[in-house]
């Protein structure tokens, strides 16, 4: 079970090497001299919420009294087969394509030196046949930095890249003109694009375009279509005031250009005449969670949002966030819990608006890494079993969609599922959840 301790992941995510062939980031760090953890920035204000590890802590990189509950997580148990994705439940063929798209009306954000501002973005889409090879998850490269990152032992290095999707590559994508709604997906920092797949092929399958984004020097490995690789360098600046506020800043950048790429009169992607881009919602989770509401604000082609397990680091404004938003978590993000930025920002969530917590779950069970933790043999203290965690996250989401993007009544969305017993639905003015 993880630590309780709430500095423990301060240094969880392990070596932060950037872009091999573009210059290193030196001498940013702040020079307080005070040691890290006691900065209120990122990844420790994260783990006030508990659970905040994707995966487990090296216990070389946690504080002493953090070191002894860590230590333990990475042992793994013997597993038969490769990780694998539940399959999509809905009616079609899945299809994925990876883009580079470039803002060059910007530095980068996190190595100015390497020039305009870089993006891999992954597209989930309905397609017209089952035919072609199956996606790969990551690379055996990305799955080895990925677990060292994570401080993950005792596994093969490219066990991640052996997962097993189920989208086919280079698909022909299905649908009329201007009809399929686009969801934008942003992961948990230093988390890939790929950590949302399973919800990606759901949505996808349902009839969703999908836009999962790297955030570039954001993640333990994102890899170019040149094979440069560039990893963490933004892990190197948390001790910089105010980081968590400008890495949401930041990904509200991202993802509206990433839209304008996508919707734009020269739009990237080949399939992009399907898109109706009067129906446009984002979804994230940890700090791609906390970065929606800031990119509704933003830009005011997004409809609706959904936070999932993200603390807010950027508050919402007094003049409020008037469009649907849906606040998703483990329970310590219960109101009155350990997480106060809820509390603060749900006055200021003023359109439609449900605040959800799912018992057993961690911080990891709103993307694939409760799941494929389990299979690979490692233990994060989820209480959901199997797939569950998927399936919940799944079905909640896309009743959202369904709801505000689709016109369609979500009954799952106005009381407990007998079905779901596990989500409760909280009322902070009571400070309970039921």
């Amino acid at each position: 079970m993880p630590s309780k301790d709430p500095h423990a992941a301060l240094r969880a995510e392990g070596p932060t090497r950037h872009d091999e062939a573009r210059p290193a980031l030196t001498g940013r760090r702040r020079s307080s001299g005070k040691p890290a953890f006691r900065t209120p920035i990122l990844r420790a204000g994260l783990a006030v919420v508990a659970g905040l590890l994707t995966l487990p802590v090296p216990a070389s990189r946690t504080p002493a009294s953090a070191s002894s509950a860590y230590a333990s997580i990475g042992s793994p148990v013997t597993t038969s087969g490769a990780p694998y994705l539940p399959e999509p439940t809905g009616p079609h063929p899945v299809g994925t394509t990876s883009l580079r798209l470039e803002d060059t009306s910007r530095p980068d954000p996190w190595v100015p030196e390497a020039g305009s501002r870089e993006l891999m973005v992954s597209l989930w889409y309905p397609a017209k046949s089952r035919n072609g090879r199956r996606a790969p998850y990551v690379t055996p490269k990305e799955s080895e930095l990925i677990l060292k990152g994570k401080g993950v032992t005792g596994v093969p290095s490219d066990v991640l890249s052996r997962t097993r999707t189920h989208a086919f590559s280079g698909a022909e994508p299905a649908g009329r003109g201007h009809t399929l709604p686009l969801v934008v997906l942003s992961p948990g920092f230093t988390d890939p694009r790929s950590s949302l797949t399973a919800l990606a092929e759901e949505l996808a399958s349902r009839g969703y375009v999908v836009a999962g984004v790297d955030h570039t020097y954001e993640t333990f490995a994102t890899t170019f279509p040149d094979g440069r690789l560039t990893t963490c360098a933004a892990c190197e600046l948390e001790g910089v005031d105010d980081f968590g506020k400008k890495a949401v800043e930041n990904r509200a950048v991202d993802v509206s250009f990433v839209i304008d790429q996508l919707t734009g009169p020269h739009a990237k992607w080949t399939g992009a005449s399907l898109i109706d881009a009067s129906r446009i919602a984002m979804a994230g989770t940890s700090l791609g969670g906390a970065s929606v509401a800031g990119t509704m604000l933003r830009d005011s082609r997004v409809r609706g949002g959904i936070n999932m397990d993200g603390l807010m680091f950027a508050p919402i404004p007094a003049s409020g966030v008037a469009r649907p938003f849906l606040l998703l978590g483990q329970p310590s993000h219960s109101p009155g819990g350990m997480d106060a930025t809820w509390d603060r920002d749900w006055e200021h969530l003023t359109g439609w608006r449900r605040w959800l917590v799912v018992a057993g779950a961690v911080h990891p069970s709103f993307g694939d890494y409760d799941l494929l933790a389990q299979q690979i043999g490692v233990d994060l203290g989820s209480g959901l079993p199997g797939s569950r965690s998927v399936a919940i996250t799944r079905r909640y989401v896309r009743a959202f969609l369904d709801l505000h993007l689709g016109d369609k009544p979500q009954p799952l969305l106005d009381r407990p599922s007998v079905r779901y017993p596990e989500v409760a639905f909280c009322s902070p003015e009571t400070k309970t959840c039921g």
